[in-house]
Order: structure tokens, then C-alpha cells, then sequence
């Protein structure tokens, strides 16, 4: 007899305190789920952005590095295989998807002052209407929107840490150059950069299918 109380008593149905903590779990599952949707559209968008910035760049890049070669005279290929260690390198360092997106900002914005020095001298070796300062200033400008977006995408990931500047402070330049050393410096400082938005267009196709997609994951199984 006391066994068939047992088995009724449970059978019984759950309290109503144990009834609303339940509903409160599904409630905020529910809420975690539709904030996480809604912020990870936003996290891809962005991703997108910066990515077709960073693929217009290459090409932009290629074509320039093309002119700049053809506007350097004879040994133009032979000036561009010579290395340069004044200048910054193009790999992408860190553990952590935020140390890594940080170092690209970093990159990109370690090659602002020597795309300067580059279109500087330039100016002095070529005749104003040649087509190679319109290509700098163009990828000069598209640089600078790239580093833009990519510190956008990072401080919406993540709106706590500060956007990193170069390590080191500003970036070191080359002291005064001869012509010979000019060219050499400027097809270094392009092919080398085209080498970082390779690098750099890697890391953001691995981001867009980890970084936004586990964010959203995490927000959604913080309540289990």
C-alpha cells in the first residue's frame, strides 16, 4: 500500500513555484536567443564590409605595384627584389581571435606614415600628371578606410578593450634616401603590404565563420 502512495505522490504535477521557475528558464532562453540573432546579423554585416574593402584593396594594390614598376625605368624588377628591413612585416600575430583582429588594426595602421613617405618621394621623381600618384592616393585613402572598418568591427566585438595602436609608438622611417634607395624602398613597402592584405583577407574569411557564429552561441547557452 505505502508503495502505490508513493508512486501517486510522483505522479503528482509540479508546484507552482517549481512551474514558474521553469517558465522564467524558457523565457530568458528565449530572450538570450532572439538579442543573439539580432546581434550577430550585425556582427556579419560588418565582417562583410571589411572584407570587400579588403579585397577591392588587393586588387587595387596589384595594379599598383604593375604601375609603379613600369614608372621607374630601366631595372625596374631588379629594384623590386631587393629587401628593405625599414619597413613593417606582414604577419599576423596573436592567440585570440581579438588579438588577432588588434593586429591587423595595428598593421594596417603601422603602413599609414610610409605610404606617406612613398608618395613624398614619388612626387619628386615623377611629372604631376602621372598615373602612379593617382594609384597611391587612391590606395592611400582605401587603406585608411580599411583600418577604419576593421577597429569599427572590433570595438563592436568587443567594447571593452581598447582599439591597439602600433607596438612601439609611431613607426619608424627610413632615414634620407638617394633615388636608388627611393625606388627600392617604395616597391618594398607595396609588395610587402600586398603580402599583409593577403594575410589579412585569411584571417577575416576564418573569423566570419567563428568569431559572430560562437558569439551567438555563447549568448544563447548562457541560461542552460
Amino acid at each position: 500500500m505505502s508503495g502505490h502512495v508513493k508512486s501517486l505522490r510522483l505522479q503528482q504535477p509540479m508546484g507552482p513555484a517549481t512551474t514558474f521557475l521553469s517558465l522564467l528558464l524558457v523565457m530568458a532562453v528565449d530572450i538570450t536567443r532572439t538579442v543573439a540573432a539580432s546581434r550577430n546579423p550585425e556582427c556579419g554585416n560588418s565582417l562583410k564590409r571589411t572584407l570587400k574593402v579588403t579585397y577591392l584593396l588587393q586588387k587595387e594594390t596589384t595594379d599598383l605595384i604593375r604601375t609603379y614598376k613600369a614608372s621607374q625605368g630601366e631595372m625596374s624588377e631588379l629594384l623590386c627584389t631587393v629587401s628593405v628591413s625599414d619597413i613593417p612585416d606582414a604577419i599576423i600575430s596573436g592567440l585570440e581571435p581579438s588579438e588577432r583582429i588588434a593586429s591587423i588594426y595595428a598593421h594596417l595602421k603601422a603602413f599609414v606614415p610610409h605610404f606617406k613617405r612613398v608618395y613624398e618621394q614619388q612626387t619628386d621623381l615623377q611629372p604631376p600628371a602621372s598615373p602612379l600618384m593617382f594609384e597611391l592616393s587612391t590606395v592611400r585613402a582605401r587603406s585608411r578606410n580599411l583600418a577604419a572598418l576593421v577597429s569599427d568591427f572590433y570595438q563592436g566585438l568587443y567594447p571593452n578593450l581598447p582599439v591597439p595602436e602600433p607596438a612601439g609608438g609611431p613607426t619608424t622611417l627610413p632615414p634620407p634616401q638617394n633615388v636608388f634607395q627611393q625606388k627600392v624602398y617604395g616597391c618594398a613597402v607595396l609588395k610587402t603590404y600586398k603580402k599583409l592584405l593577403l594575410n589579412v583577407s585569411r584571417e577575416l574569411r576564418d573569423l566570419r565563420g567563428h568569431v559572430c557564429r560562437r558569439r551567438m552561441a555563447v549568448n544563447t547557452l548562457f541560461f542552460f
